[in-house]
């Protein structure tokens, strides 16, 4: 698990050029939806300033906060509605998986006091290891990093790292099983 940053709030500049990424991202990245495309919406993420392969797919249909904080590696995937909540960095490596609906978020709050539009934000990175998948609906938390080859079953919640090769499900994400490969 990663360390947690506190930056409290959210910078202006940050808030202008997430305006300006919604707008495009609106105008000339969803609306582009088939296969054709692909290489069109990767051109506007690397655009924005993602890492991205040319051996990545991204749906139209997914949303990115922040493409300046987004790594996909080669065959990595962010599916159909997928959102990519990333305060912080976001990584797919080579041939990870988000599957439609998935929810990925690296931010939260301080618990034990009272927060506000001001303070108490907290942001970790995510990193999805090389081969792992993620299933539909599944929330993976700020900090958390998924293993190498693992799977994150449909509709799991995962607070903590997952190990390589593992296959978790549930609220909270427990063990359920070992892959072989």
């Amino acid at each position: 698990m990663y360390e947690r940053q506190t930056i409290g709030h959210v910078t202006f500049s940050n808030k202008v050029c997430r305006s300006l990424w919604y707008a495009v991202r609106l105008v000339l990245f969803r609306p582009f939806g088939t296969k054709l495309f692909r290489l069109w919406r990767l051109a506007l993420l690397k655009l924005f300033g993602a890492d991205v392969s040319w051996g990545a797919e991204v749906y139209a249909s997914a949303e990115v906060w922040a493409p300046w904080l987004l790594t996909l590696q080669r065959g990595s995937c962010i599916g159909p509605h997928v959102i990519v909540y990333n305060q912080a960095r976001v990584s797919l490596m080579e041939d990870a998986c988000l599957s439609q609906y998935a929810y990925v978020c690296t931010a939260g709050h301080l618990t034990g006091s009272v927060n506000n539009a001001a303070t108490g934000l907290v942001v970790a990175p995510v990193t999805i290891g090389k081969g792992a998948w993620v299933g539909t609906r599944a929330y993976i938390g700020l900090g958390v990093m998924v293993g190498e080859g693992a799977v994150v079953g449909a509709c799991a919640c995962v607070f903590k790292d997952v190990e390589p090769r593992t296959v978790v499900g549930g609220n909270p994400a427990v063990v359920i099983s070992r892959t072989i490969n």
